[in-house]
Formats: C-alpha cells, sequence, structure tokens
C-alpha cells in the first residue's frame, strides 16, 4: 500500500507541474504586468498586500514579487535563493520558468539538488538559461566567498533567505551582492519582542526547541534599516518579510511597520509558543 501511495503522490506531483508549466499561465502573469505598468502610470496602483498568489512560492509570494518587479523592472533578471530546496517550489522558480531569470540555488541537500536539476534540464525547454544548484551548508562565514565564487557580485535583483535558523546573521554578514528585492524568513512567533538566537555556525533545525531560531520581525526589520532597505509587507501569515531598497519605489509602494504583518490569526496563536523559551537566551536586535 505504501508503495502505491509513493506512485500516486509522485505521478499527482508531476502533473501538478505540468500545470504550472502551461503557456497560459506565463501569459496570464505577463498581461498582469502590462496592467500593473499602466496602473503605475495612471496613479491607480493596487495595494501591494492584494496582489499575493501561488504559482511555484510556498505561500502567495510570486505574486508579490511579480507585482514589485513590475513596477521596479526585471533589470538583469538575476536571483540568489539561499536554502532552496529543490529550487521548484520556491520563491524564485516562478522568475526562472515563466520569465527567464537565472542565478544561483543554494541547497544542503544533494537529494534535492538532483531532483531540481532534472527538472530545469528541460524547463521551461533544454535551450532555456539554466539557475545553477550550489551544494552548501551556508553560514555568516562562507556566505560573501560561495556567492563571489560561483560568479554574482554587485547588483542583482532579488535574495531569498529560508535556512530555519541563522536567516539574520546571514544576511547580517551579506556584502558581496546588493539586491533590489530581500525576502527572508522571520519568526513570527517572537511577536513584537525585538530579539535575536544568538549565532550558531553549526545549527540545524529543530535545534533545542523547534521555535528557537532566527529574529522576530522588529529585529529583522532593524537589520534591514541598517542595510539601506524598507518593509512594504510579507505574505499573509508575516512569516516572509519583504523589503526593497531604500531608493526603490518610494512614491508607489509604502513602508509599513513591521507590527503590521503580524495580523493573521495564525500568526497571533503561534505567539503562544514563546512563552515557552521566553527566558532563554537572546540578543536584542
Amino acid at each position: 500500500m505504501t508503495g502505491l501511495k509513493n506512485w500516486v503522490k509522485y505521478h499527482f506531483s508531476k502533473r501538478i507541474h505540468r500545470d504550472k508549466l502551461h503557456p497560459s499561465v506565463g501569459i496570464q502573469q505577463r498581461s498582469l504586468v502590462v496592467q500593473y505598468i499602466q496602473a503605475k502610470a495612471s496613479g491607480t496602483l493596487p495595494p501591494f498586500g492584494s496582489t499575493g498568489f501561488k504559482v511555484f512560492s510556498q505561500f502567495e509570494e510570486d505574486g508579490l514579487l511579480l507585482y514589485l518587479f513590475s513596477l521596479i523592472g526585471e533589470g538583469s533578471k538575476t536571483f540568489i535563493e539561499i536554502g532552496a530546496n529543490d529550487g521548484i517550489n520556491s520563491n524564485c522558480s516562478n522568475l526562472a520558468i515563466h520569465f527567464g531569470w537565472s542565478g544561483l540555488f543554494f541547497e544542503g541537500d544533494e537529494r534535492l539538488i538532483k531532483r531540481g536539476r532534472k527538472f530545469y534540464a528541460k524547463t521551461p525547454t533544454p535551450y532555456h538559461p539554466k539557475p545553477k544548484y550550489v551544494q552548501a551548508i551556508i553560514k555568516a562565514e562562507n556566505i560573501n566567498e560561495l556567492i563571489e565564487q560561483n560568479g554574482l557580485k554587485g547588483d542583482i535583483e532579488l535574495l531569498s533567505i529560508d535556512i530555519d535558523g541563522n536567516d539574520y546573521w546571514v544576511w547580517n554578514a551579506l556584502t558581496v551582492v546588493k539586491p533590489k528585492v530581500v525576502i527572508i524568513e522571520t519568526h513570527t512567533e517572537f511577536g513584537t519582542e525585538n530579539i535575536v538566537v544568538p549565532y550558531d555556525p553549526n545549527y540545524m533545525y529543530p535545534g533545542k526547541h523547534p521555535v528557537y531560531h532566527g529574529a522576530s520581525v522588529i529585529a529583522m526589520n532593524k537589520l534591514a534599516q541598517r542595510k539601506g532597505y524598507r518593509l512594504v509587507g510579507a505574505n499573509d501569515l508575516g512569516i516572509n518579510q519583504i523589503y526593497i531598497r531604500e531608493d526603490l519605489l518610494v512614491n508607489e509602494v509604502p513602508t509599513v511597520t513591521p507590527e503590521s504583518t503580524l495580523w493573521h490569526p495564525i500568526a497571533k496563536k503561534g505567539h503562544e509558543k514563546f512563552h515557552e523559551i521566553k527566558d532563554w537566551e537572546y540578543l536584542e536586535g
């Protein structure tokens, strides 16, 4: 029975991916890009938070990122995703598959990388620019060297960080590239506390406690401001905070407070978990 379940799951997953790859999906999104550009010219842009939808992303990040890059422009079409899983269900895959972006996928699990490389070998065509996979356990000490060794430096369009642990410390250490947009996992369980779990280069999730890692939305926002970014929103659950470089879309996309991204009932309920570890060691953001 287990073998049958795995067979059904595998083939159902392949069918879902085929649906997402259909040209109509890209055509519809490109139509949205035109609408956003026209709305920008006429001063009738929709609120950022209303533009989310999911194609390959975990939540509605695909739509939110499409909105921002419709207004900013696609530029070099270059991304870096740290903690990419297989690079198929990720924050950058929709841009890679439907808009021709390329860049670096960092992932520690060779099995996931193998699966991703197989997928992109024929997606969207064998001749299409391919993202590059880099197998590595990402730390504050190695992130700049790894990126530069793999061919990127200076301005890029998008940085995504989701490593279930040292996300804050990796972004803090990152200097070799300057992305226009940053999407980074943040710990809504910490509520409005200004706290960061101390850096541990050997941390592996779930560690001593599944909630004891990362940074609060307040602490992450302070880091973003120090690095020259402003918060424009998050996915509905507040987990993935989205920042843009402070010189971009100043009049089109307003800055929001980190507290405003914690509105969802799930985010509010998740804060209850913090009480189990509220007296553990933290640093101020």
